[in-house]
C-alpha cells in the first residue's frame, strides 16, 4: 500500500470509502512535512486546495477587520483547513502555521471536486468535516476527538499493567486495539496484534514506525509503549506522532520523570497540551506532590491506584484508569453540585447510586454544600464514612439542643468562631484541590468585584469554607484584594462551569428545586397576624433558601440531566439527620438512573450501555 494512501486512512476524509477510492484519492494528495513554527498558509494568499491534517496541530490565527483583535482556534489531527475557502478561490487574510511537527496532504480542490460527482461518500465525509469546524469554532460542539495514537511512556517497569489495563478495558468496549512496544512480555498475548520496537538491541526505524502506525490506520486505537530511559530522540519522535501521551509517574522517582517531561516541553512547549502525567499512587503515597510548574509541563493529570483502597477511602481511589478511558473515548463527565446547607447532604446518595452504577465522573464543580460534599468525595472518602462523620461533627451540644432554634445557634456559633477549618481539617489535612483524585471546583463569591469566583487549585479547605461562607452568619473572607462569600448568591449549581472546562456530558444535582410554603409557622391558609415572627437568624436562612431557589437557572442551564430530591421536609440546619437526607438522594437517583444511562449512551454507546 502506498504511504499517501496509508496516511489518508488515519484521516475523517477517508471513513466508509473503499481501498480502490481511498487510492484515487491519494493520487490526488501532496504530502506536506511541517516543523513547529513552519507556515502553511500566509495572510493574503489565495486558497485552491483543502489541507487534511493527519498528524500534529496548527495555529490559525485571524485579523478581525478594523481593530487589533486577533482570533486564534487549533486544528487537530483528522480535521481540514482551506475547505469553505477553496470553493471561492479568494485570497485568505489569515495564518497558519504548525504549533508541533505536524503532516499534512495537500488536495487540488477542482480536482476533489471532481471525484465527489463519482463518490457521493466523500462529498458526505467533506460536509461533515466543514460542519465540525464550523460547530468548534462557534463553541456549539461539547464532542471530544478521541486520540487514535497513544503514546504510554513509564517510569519504571510497576506501570506497565497500566498499558494492560487499558487495552483489556477497551477490547470490552468492542475496540481493536494494536501495539507498538519495547517489551518483549507481549508475546504471550494472542489477542493483541503487537509490534516490537526494539529487536535484538536495535531499535526500529522511524520510517518504519511510521509505516506501522500508518498501516493500522483503520484499527481503533493504536497504542505505543516505552519508558523515560528510551533514547531522546526516540521520545521526541513518539510524541510527534501520538495524539495522546501519557507519561507514568512513580512516587518514589517522580522527580527525574518531571525533569525529561520539562525537557521535551521546553523543546516543543505546545506537546504540553497532549501530555497527561498519569500518577502511580500507593497506600503509602496517597496523593502525588504540588508541582509549582505543573501547567507549563503538561494539559492535566490522572491519578491511578492497582491496591485496595486504605481504611475510609471509597471507589474513587481506583477511578483512574476508567477516567484514562473516559479521554480516549473523547468522554468528560461532570457533577454539578448546588448549595442548600444541610439539604446539600442529598447529594452524598446521588454519588452513592452513580457509583454503584459504574458512572465514574471525570470532574465535579459544587458550591457552598455541595462543595462540601463534592471536596469530600473527591478526596477519596468513603461515602458511608462521610456521612457518619457529617452527623458526629454537626450534632449540637447538649446547651445548644435545650435552646429554643438551637440548630440555628450552633450554626452561627460554628460560624463565628471559624470552626468549618479545624472540622475539614482532620479530613483533608492540607491537601490542594489540585492533588485530589477527582478534579474539583469550588464556587464562590467575590464582594468587591460582584462576580462568581471557581477555585480548582489551592487549599482544598480553603477552597470549601469560601463557599460555604453564609453572609449574615459570618464575615466576608478577605484576601488579596477580594471579599469571598457563599457562592449560591451568583451561581447555585454550576453546571456551566463544567462545561467551560471541557466536560461534554453534565449532571447536576438541586436540592433546592423546592420549596416548601411554609416558614417559621406562617402558611398561605393563615388569615391572622397573631403568628410568632421567625428569629433573625431563621429569616436569614430562608433568604438564603428562597435566593437559591431563584438563582437555580442561572448554571444549570448547559446540563444534560438534572436530579432533583425532594428534601423539603428537611430544615436547612439538619446535619444530623444526613444518613436520611441521604437516603432520599439515593432513591431519587435509582428512579432516574434509566434516564441517566439511556443519556450517556447517546455520547457513547459502548461505554454507557442503557440496560
Amino acid at each position: 500500500m502506498e504511504h499517501s494512501q496509508l496516511l489518508l486512512q488515519r484521516h475523517m476524509i477517508a471513513d466508509g470509502l473503499a481501498d480502490a477510492q481511498i487510492l484515487e484519492l491519494s493520487k490526488l494528495c501532496e504530502e506536506i512535512t511541517l516543523r513547529t513554527g513552519d507556515i502553511l498558509h500566509s495572510p493574503g494568499e489565495t486558497i485552491d486546495a483543502i489541507y487534511l491534517l493527519v498528524q500534529g496541530r496548527l495555529k490559525q490565527t485571524t485579523q478581525v477587520s478594523n481593530t487589533t483583535e486577533k482570533i486564534t482556534n487549533y486544528l487537530e489531527s483528522g480535521m481540514q483547513f482551506g475547505g469553505v475557502a477553496a470553493v471561492r478561490n479568494e485570497p485568505l487574510d489569515i495564518l497558519v502555521d504548525a504549533v508541533e511537527p505536524s503532516i499534512v496532504l495537500k488536495v487540488n480542490f477542482q480536482k476533489f471536486h471532481e471525484m465527489t460527482r463519482d463518490t457521493p461518500q466523500l462529498m458526505i465525509n467533506f460536509i461533515m468535516l466543514v460542519g465540525d469546524m464550523l460547530k468548534k469554532q462557534l463553541h456549539l460542539d461539547r464532542l471530544r476527538r478521541p486520540p487514535k495514537v497513544v503514546m504510554l511512556i513509564h517510569d519504571s517497569d510497576h506501570s506497565r499493567q497500566l498499558t494492560e489495563l487499558i487495552l483489556d478495558r477497551l477490547l470490552q468496549l468492542d475496540e481493536h486495539p494494536c501495539l507498538l512496544t519495547d517489551s518483549p512480555r507481549w508475546k504471550s498475548r494472542s489477542d493483541i496484534d503487537h509490534v516490537l520496537l526494539v529487536k535484538d538491541g536495535v531499535w526500529m526505524e522511524p520510517e518504519e514506525l511510521r509505516h506501522q502506525v500508518a498501516q493500522w490506520s483503520t484499527r481503533d486505537r493504536v497504542l505505543i509503549e516505552t519508558t523515560t530511559e528510551s533514547p531522546y530522540e526516540r521520545l521526541q519522535r513518539g510524541l510527534s506522532s501520538a495524539d495522546k501521551v501519557l507519561v507514568c509517574v512513580h512516587m518514589s522517582n517522580w522527580e527525574e520523570t518531571l525533569k525529561k517531561v520539562r525537557q521535551l516541553t521546553q523543546d516543543a512547549p505546545r506537546w504540553r497540551q497532549k501530555i497527561s502525567l498519569v500518577w502511580i499512587l500507593d497506600k503509602d503515597n496517597l496523593y502525588p506532590p504540588i508541582i509549582s510548574e505543573f501547567k507549563e509541563i503538561c494539559a492535566g493529570d490522572f491519578k491511578v491506584a492497582f491496591d485496595e483502597p486504605p481504611k475510609n477511602h471509597g471507589d474513587v481511589w481506583k477511578h483512574g484508569i476508567e477516567r484514562i478511558i473516559h479521554e480516549l473515548r473523547g468522554v468528560r463527565l461532570g457533577l454539578a453540585l448546588g448549595g442548600g446547607a444541610a439539604r446539600g447532604m442529598a447529594h452524598l446518595g446521588v454519588l452513592k447510586v452513580l457509583e454503584k452504577h459504574g458512572i465514574v465522573m471525570d470532574m465535579i464543580a459544587g458550591t457552598s454544600a455541595g462543595a462540601m460534599t463534592g471536596s469530600l468525595y473527591a478526596s477519596g472518602m468513603e461515602l458511608d464514612h462521610t456521612i457518619d462523620s457529617f452527623i458526629n461533627d454537626l450534632t449540637p451540644s447538649w446547651i445548644f439542643r435545650k435552646m429554643p432554634g438551637g440548630g440555628y445557634w450552633y450554626l452561627l456559633y460554628k460560624y463565628r468562631f471559624q470552626l468549618f477549618d479545624p472540622m475539614l481539617r482532620k479530613y483533608l489535612s492540607k491537601l490542594n484541590l489540585q492533588q485530589l483524585p477527582v478534579p474539583m471546583n469550588s464556587v464562590t463569591v467575590d464582594l468587591v468585584s460582584g462576580k462568581a469566583k471557581v477555585r480548582s487549585d489551592g487549599d482544598a479547605v480553603r477552597g470549601i469554607v469560601e463557599s460555604i461562607n453564609l453572609p449574615g452568619l459570618s464575615k466576608p473572607i478577605v484576601n488579596n484584594g477580594e471579599a469571598l462569600v457563599d457562592g449560591g448568591l451568583v451561581n447555585n449549581i454550576p453546571a456551566d462551569v463544567l462545561v467551560k472546562k471541557g466536560c461534554n456530558f453534565v449532571i447536576a444535582v438541586s436540592v433546592t428545586a423546592k420549596l416548601e410554603q411554609v416558614f417559621g409557622k406562617i402558611r398561605p391558609e393563615l388569615n391572622h397576624s397573631r403568628v410568632r415572627a421567625p428569629s433573625t437568624l431563621q429569616t436569614i436562612m430562608r433568604g438564603y433558601l428562597v435566593q437559591s431557589v431563584n438563582m437555580n437557572s442561572v448554571g444549570i442551564e448547559p446540563a444534560d440531566v438534572i436530579v432533583s430530591p425532594d428534601v423539603t421536609g428537611f430544615d436547612l440546619t439538619e446535619f444530623t439527620r444526613s444518613d436520611e437526607l441521604a437516603a432520599i438522594g439515593e432513591e431519587t437517583t435509582e428512579n432516574a438512573i434509566n434516564e441517566i444511562r439511556q443519556s450517556l449512551s447517546q455520547i457513547d454507546p459502548q461505554l454507557f450501555r442503557s440496560t
